[in-house]
C-alpha cells in the first residue's frame, strides 16, 4: 500500500475510502469533479463493476489517500 494526492488518483485506481460506513477498498470508477476545494469521486466496493453499487466519496485536493497495488 502507498499513499497519492487525491488530486493524483485516477480512474481504476483501488484506494481506501469510508464508505457504505466503515473503510474499505474502493475501486474508482469516475473523477466527478476537481474542484477548487475537493476531488470528488464515484467509487465501488466491488472489483464486479455491475454487480456493485456505485458510492460517492470526496477528498480535500491535498488529502493522502491510501493506494492499493
Amino acid at each position: 500500500m502507498s499513499k497519492i494526492k487525491a488530486l493524483d488518483i485516477q480512474v481504476g485506481d483501488r484506494i481506501i475510502a469510508y464508505c457504505n460506513n466503515k473503510m474499505q477498498i474502493c475501486t474508482v470508477r469516475l473523477i466527478a469533479d476537481l474542484g477548487q476545494a475537493n476531488v470528488t469521486l464515484s467509487v465501488c466496493t466491488s472489483e464486479k463493476y455491475r454487480s456493485s453499487v456505485s458510492r460517492v466519496v470526496r477528498f480535500q485536493r491535498e488529502a493522502l489517500v491510501d493506494l492499493v497495488n
